[in-house]
């Protein structure tokens, strides 16, 4: 198998990139990036490991949990979760990011990529608690970039199309993976409702 190596012989595959795909790049929040950012429930971010891996988690709240703090500056709130940190350790080392959001039933996203920092300045955690608990810290990412995506992706996979998804239970249930993956000595079912206790009682 033979693989691409250098710029030219990418851009031999697939041409220039049109100027509408390259003028859309914004530096700043404009009246459109915030009238999604205040719709969406749900992003992706990646970060990069010091080693150079890269590393993507989810981040989800009610539609408009991203703060925009200015036109160059977000904030986002973090919640309680399985303190492994991946993200928050990979910000630490090097404070690139890169966030993809989402709004159900819309098949465009917005992409986002800045600079981010965590902080757990009390009156921002507080501003951005959910059910009277204060967010346990805040990332605070310094846009560098902005520009909404086509709905390609999102067409070809057919990602809210109720119809196209699969049925449930054609996956084994979380349980049931750790119990296989970790050797856990613990039966799947326990697994799973200690999982779904966490569910109920740790989301925020």
């Amino acid at each position: 198998m033979e693989f691409i190596e250098t710029l030219e012989s990418l851009r031999e595959v697939y041409g220039a990139a049109s100027e509408g795909a390259l003028k859309k790049q914004m530096a700043v929040l404009d009246p459109h990036a915030r009238a999604f950012l205040a719709r969406s429930p749900f992003a992706a971010i990646g970060t990069q490991t010091p080693g150079g891996l890269g590393d993507v988690s989810p981040r989800g709240d009610g539609p408009g949990f991203v703060r925009v703090l200015d036109d160059h500056t977000i904030a986002i709130p973090d919640r309680p979760g399985n303190r492994r940190l991946d993200t928050m350790e990979n910000i630490v080392r090097n404070p690139a990011v890169s966030l993809l959001f989402m709004i159900p039933g819309m098949n465009e996203t917005l992409r986002i990529n800045g600079k981010g920092r965590i902080t757990t300045d009390p009156a921002l955690c507080e501003t951005l608690g959910m059910n009277g608990r204060p967010a346990l810290s805040v990332l605070v990412i310094e846009v560098q970039e902005v520009y909404m995506h086509c709905a390609k992706a999102y067409i070809r996979s057919g990602l809210w199309k109720p119809e196209t998804w699969p049925d449930r239970s054609e996956m084994p249930s979380l349980g049931e993976i750790l119990r296989d993956q970790t050797a856990i000595a613990e039966e799947a079912s326990k697994i799973d409702e200690r999982l779904e206790e966490n569910y109920r009682t740790q989301l925020w």
